[in-house]
């Protein structure tokens, strides 16, 4: 009986162990291959100096929940929304675009310093902006990125300035990851050009 007891025992054992493989092999099936990650990038080819002073300090942009996050936003149609599969931002896209700003006017060298809120500069402007659009339209084949800027006076906290930049890139294929991040960094850089030169013109 004895025998018997510890035949079945560790025939239970197996089992749970082969279950446990089992398991663990559909969870890795589940879980599927890890999402290709992508970055954006800032322009380098900006007009440098011009004799522009002053420090401003770039606050994180404000964005809706649909693209406050990783994910590539493609709209179908107008009013609907989904996300590329498989495919995410290297951070949260706000996050991310602050960097890209921030990295725009340290290109042009116009200002004296820039940075974020909490970097212990002295700011004589601050730059507030919102995302408004950062997403592929599938209907029309184009990537598209608006974002509106206000330059506010850090020490009356009036607004000296205000501006919307929007650019528009054709998509040069299918709706895929490569295809569609390459168009939507495209545009960015058209718009973040356009930001630091406007930027430029206002201090």
């Amino acid at each position: 009986m004895a025998r018997s007891s510890l035949r079945t025992a560790a025939a239970r054992m197996a089992l749970v162990a082969a279950l446990g493989l089992t398991l663990s092999g559909c969870a890795g099936l589940l879980a599927g291959s890890p999402d290709a990650t992508y970055d954006l990038t800032a322009p380098s080819d900006l007009p440098r100096g011009g004799g522009q002073r002053g420090v401003l300090v770039v606050a994180e942009p404000v964005a809706v929940a649909v693209i406050d996050g990783q994910r590539i936003v493609v709209k179908p149609n107008e009013g609907q929304v989904t996300y590329l599969p498989k495919s995410q931002w290297s951070d949260r896209l706000p996050k991310l675009l602050q960097a890209r700003i921030i990295e725009s006017y340290e290109n042009a060298a116009r200002l004296r310093s820039v940075g974020r809120p909490g970097d212990r500069l002295a700011p004589d402007f601050q730059l507030v902006t919102e995302l408004r659009a950062f997403e592929i339209r599938a209907a029309t084949g184009e990537a598209v990125v608006e974002l509106t800027a206000k330059i506010i006076n850090d020490k009356t906290g009036k607004i000296v300035a205000g501006e919307v930049f929007v650019a528009r890139q054709p998509l040069a294929g299918a709706v895929d990851g490569p295809t569609a991040t390459r168009a939507l960094d495209q545009a960015l850089r058209r718009v973040l050009t356009g930001l630091v030169s406007w930027t430029g013109q206002q201090l």
